[in-house]
């Protein structure tokens, strides 16, 4: 003969077996700090004694009026975001920082239209919005401002209200640039990040690629040119590739055109080091030596460039800094505070083996 089901116990159970009302348990599990430190560890002994689980996380969002999450907004797909070891960095950082506070990630991926779709944003359950890298008019940002959510901006675009950070998108680039001109480098080809509104990879004028929705990849573009350009090298003379994103294998297709122009250049400046890895693969399928036929700098410093074969020399920004940065952000908007002025972190140049004077 089966016994009957045991009763789960509640919150009332617990209160009843401290002695105390069932607001108070209920403040140990929602607002701990209106305890003392004694009474919230007698509440927490007694539920753990009784077998009570704790609120159903429904009814503490209402008691609370809070989700306890966050809502990560992408610019692309999960699988093609997390290719994307700088994304992967500056996301644990960020979660470390906030989880401290007990609130949870809940990521949103975007797709064509530079960021995740309006009504996503508009559904989910989250007390506030990361932006990483969207598309200036990207409709999830509209979709916040109409929820009234808080706002943090990582890297891009500029948006009125938000808390931002970022890096010296344009100073890291043009110190690239400095970087092969010193070498004596005067042919040059420039790997693109998805500059145009739906995904695609193909050439483009720099003109074209200057009118990208995306910020950062303005910045980066700007900087490559208007080095070159003080140096006599003419933004006409300069190639662009773009790819669809940041994945190798793109990178070595486009990396290969560029390599087969004519005359082909000496040197590739690339907005990412995975395409500056996937450009070397490229090289060497053609024969060419990484430094000796061809320079290659790539941006950002995640530590496959220190692995890659040769190493990178690259633009290094602090991916765990940027993450923490946007981490308290976060946690400063959900306590009511203001946001402060946008953070600029600083990049540096780092060189390693990839990049060498200019052949003759």
């Amino acid at each position: 003969m089966s016994g009957r089901r045991r009763k789960q116990p509640t919150l009332d159970d617990v209160a009843q077996a401290v002695g105390v009302s069932s607001a108070t348990v209920s403040n140990a599990y929602n607002r701990p700090d209106q305890l003392s430190a004694a009474l919230r560890e007698e509440v927490m002994r007694a539920a753990k004694r009784l077998g009570y689980p704790g609120p159903h996380p429904v009814a503490r969002s209402l008691a609370t009026r809070r989700a306890g999450a966050i809502a990560f907004m992408l610019d692309t797909g999960l699988s093609a975001a997390f290719s994307d070891p700088a994304l992967s960095i500056t996301l644990d950082a960020l979660a470390a920082e906030v989880d401290s506070e007990g609130h949870a990630l809940l990521l949103l991926p975007g797709g064509s239209d530079g960021g995740p779709k309006a009504e996503r944003v508009l559904a989910a359950q989250a007390d506030l919005a990361v932006a990483y890298s969207l598309a200036d008019d990207a409709p999830a940002l509209r979709a916040v401002r109409e929820r009234g959510l808080p706002l943090v901006i990582i890297d891009q675009p500029v948006v009125a209200g938000a808390a931002r950070v970022g890096i010296d998108d344009r100073g890291g680039a043009a110190a690239a640039a400095r970087h092969l001109l010193d070498l004596g480098h005067r042919g040059f080809g420039i790997l693109a990040a998805q500059c145009l509104s739906q995904p695609r990879g193909g050439p483009m004028r720099v003109e074209q690629a200057m009118r990208t929705r995306f910020g950062d990849n303005r910045d980066r573009l700007a900087g490559y040119v208007e080095t070159l350009a003080a140096a006599g090298v003419r933004a006409q003379d300069v190639p662009v590739w773009e790819t669809s994103g940041l994945s190798r294998d793109q990178a070595v297709e486009a990396a290969a055109r560029l390599l087969g122009a004519d005359p082909a250049p000496t040197a590739l400046l690339c907005m990412s080091d995975e395409l500056a890895i996937g450009a070397m693969t490229a090289a060497r399928q053609r024969g060419l030596d990484v430094p000796r036929d061809l320079s290659v700098v790539g941006f950002d410093d995640a530590p496959p460039a220190r692995w890659s074969e040769p190493a990178l020399t690259t633009v290094r920004q602090d991916l765990v800094a940027k993450g923490r940065t946007a981490g308290e952000l976060s946690l400063r908007l959900l306590a009511g505070r203001k946001p402060p002025p946008p953070v600029t972190l600083p990049v540096e140049l780092v060189v390693r083996e990839s990049s060498g004077t200019a052949p003759r």
